[in-house]
């Protein structure tokens, strides 16, 4: 969520800001709603004064022995006018909250400013696309070529977009996730968790994805309980760890890491990637989110995206690195780099990862902060999120990368220990 006093103080710079994310801000909506406010604030006030000095001379004339009966009836009429002017403030300030909630976060001003991927810039390459002397089967055709990747048996459990897989593909998948966690957490230093993955909507509006994108949501609607959401992403778990708590600075930075199964609902999705296993309802990643100070916020983008970029350079899949433009980036970023990984039989690179730096978007939602050692006040963290990596999307590009030409599977060598020292599948 963004400062309400700079949204106040400097709204036409935070349009013209969020104008180049391809959102229009109705500023007249917001000028007529603080009006509004300190018209009703300033009459409230004024009528709480006043009626503070006419109760006091109450006493004043009930010593004198004078009637007091329409004092009386002046201070209660005031009481309800009070009601009435609180009633209406806290509608106002309802809309205006509703509003704030509503708004993305603003672009770092080194974002490149562009309506939509196509502007995104191309920041590094790593690794050359390996050219094929026999023609290149996507991962569909070489999972189902042994019946280990099975998505009508899926269908029939649970419709369209769901995987079921088996043998040698589903030891292949969870090699991958070990194989993340354990970099991350033995080199890259982060503490790795297990988390719930149905979590209550407080927790989903402290990240970002409530009120805004509840259509992309699973729900669980329970009977005189609070409602339930299937988590879209660990992220929403690990970095609501910190929400409404006061962090000592030696407690920062804060790097977790956490391997679960993501639900999306993929709403608007319709028509995209519907063969196989690039835009499921249920897909398994490892989510990595640090809790730094704010001075090191950018810095530890740099850190985390080279993190998540490791795991592709010791699968030795080739990849680019793209800096998101501003009309590209996820709600709560204030700055994102995708990996894209390099996919043969669509002869292009798929995102595989994104690396994010929120700022204090998500802090201030969620009232997240750490003691300032030098001011010794209360201030809001920052929050980075980013995938290390996307594990059904990491198997894709394995199982098209490594592929030979009679459909069988080489393994890279950083999963053989993870794959008892088994170097072809298939």
């Amino acid at each position: 969520m963004l400062d309400s006093k700079l949204v106040r103080t400097q709204l036409q710079d935070v349009a013209d800001r969020l104008a180049t994310r391809g959102y229009q801000l109705d500023v007249a909506r917001i000028e007529a709603l603080e009006a509004q406010r300190k018209t009703v604030q300033t009459r409230t006030e004024q009528l709480q004064a006043e009626r503070n000095a006419r109760s006091k001379s109450i006493g004043q004339a009930k010593q004198r022995g004078e009637d007091i009966a329409p004092l009386l009836a002046d201070v209660d009429r005031m009481g309800s006018e009070l009601e009435a002017g609180k009633v209406e403030l806290e509608g106002i300030q309802s809309e205006l909250d509703q509003l704030m909630l509503s708004l993305p976060n603003l672009p770092h001003e080194s974002v490149p400013v562009g309506k939509d991927e196509d502007e995104n810039v191309e920041v590094r390459r790593w690794g050359a696309p390996k050219t094929f002397d026999f023609e290149v089967k996507d991962h569909v055709a070489l999972g189902e070529q042994h019946g280990w990747l099975d998505f009508e048996t899926a269908a029939k459990l649970s419709g369209a977009r769901f995987a079921l897989m088996r043998g040698p593909i589903a030891r292949l998948h969870r090699a991958l996730a070990q194989f993340m966690l354990d970099l991350h957490t033995r080199e890259h230093g982060y503490e790795e968790a297990y988390t719930p993955y149905l979590v209550q909507a407080p927790a989903l509006q402290g990240t970002g994805q409530l009120p805004k994108f509840e259509e992309d949501l699973f729900k669980i609607s329970r009977e005189n309980e609070a409602d339930l959401y299937l988590i879209p992403t660990a992220e929403v778990s690990l970095t609501n760890i910190v929400a409404g708590e006061i962090l000592d600075a030696k407690q920062l930075p804060m790097k977790f890491v956490a391997h679960t199964p993501c639900f999306r609902s993929e709403a608007g999705a319709s028509g995209r990637d519907t063969r196989g296993m690039i835009r499921q309802h249920q897909f398994d990643k490892v989510e990595m989110v640090q809790i730094v100070e704010p001075s090191q916020s950018f810095e530890a983008l740099e850190g985390l995206t080279a993190n998540a970029e490791k795991v592709l350079q010791l699968l030795e899949l080739p990849y680019r690195v793209l800096a998101l433009c501003t009309g590209d980036m996820g709600f709560g970023a204030t700055k994102t780099y995708d990996l894209e990984v390099w996919v043969p039989s669509q002869d292009k690179y798929r995102e595989i990862s994104s690396c994010s730096n929120c700022g204090d978007f998500q802090a201030r939602r969620m009232q997240a902060r750490y003691r300032n050692p030098e001011t010794g006040k209360p201030e809001l963290v920052h929050t980075l999120n980013g995938s290390g990596l996307a594990v059904g999307r990491t198997l894709v590009a394995v199982l098209e990368n490594y592929q030979q030409a009679d459909g069988s599977i080489r393994v890279p060598a950083a999963l053989k220990p993870y794959m008892g020292g088994i170097e072809v599948i298939g």
